[in-house]
């Protein structure tokens, strides 16, 4: 199961890290996984590459993590993420769980 766990501040979203495999498929058919992964690398991207965001990110196989200052970019893109998420969880329940932790 990937478990994703969403970063706020006050109300604004500042973070997220996923951890695990959905296991819906074998590696290389795992369209939970290919979703999950895209949407994390392209929120990511947006906020270094196209926003000029500070990020922190670590990455590892079946793991990231990003942290940011809080900005109305980061809560933003970081907020489609999540609404994204919880869609595909609603999809896909076994393989997906999404939840918010106040930092």
């Amino acid at each position: 199961m990937i478990k994703v766990t969403f970063y706020k501040h006050t109300d604004d979203f500042t973070g997220f890290e996923f951890s695990g495999h959905s296991d819906y498929a074998e590696e290389g058919f795992d369209i939970v996984c290919a979703a999950v992964s895209s949407a994390a690398y392209l929120t990511a991207n947006l906020l270094s590459d196209s926003f000029f965001e500070h990020i922190d990110v670590t990455q590892s196989d079946g793991y990231m993590k990003l942290t940011a200052e809080k900005s109305d970019n980061v809560d933003r893109l970081i907020n489609g993420l999540y609404q994204h998420l919880l869609q595909l969880e609603e999809q896909y329940t076994k393989d997906i769980i999404v939840k918010i932790t106040e930092v």
